[in-house]
């Protein structure tokens, strides 16, 4: 029995050590989410206003999002506001932002 909740504790302090290194992994993301993101979403992500809360999407979400308001698709009642902003983001930034909101803000 201890050696399964030694187990079990183990794996979770790796757990949570992994997230905070994943945070860690995306500077590049942060820097764009201080500079672009952070006045309409919020310090948290959590949201502001009528600006949806970007906490609990995965990576892989939050970066089709932003490519289908690149491409200039309407998913929501923000598409407009949204469009201007993405199209100044490359593929590579827009991986980066999405990785560390799903990490930072999970």
């Amino acid at each position: 029995m201890m050696d399964k909740l030694r187990s079990f504790v183990v794996l979770a302090a790796v757990a949570l050590g992994a997230g905070a290194v994943e945070a860690q992994e995306f500077p590049e993301g942060e820097k764009i989410y201080q500079k672009v993101c952070r006045n309409c979403h919020g310090p948290k992500a959590r949201g502001v206003g009528s600006f949806p809360k970007l906490v609990g999407f995965s990576a892989e979400y939050l970066a089709d999002r932003l490519k289908q308001y690149r491409a200039g698709e309407t998913v929501g009642p923000n598409s407009a506001l949204m469009k201007p902003v993405s199209v100044k983001l490359s593929d590579e930034e827009i991986q980066d932002l999405a990785g560390y909101v799903a990490n930072t803000f999970p």
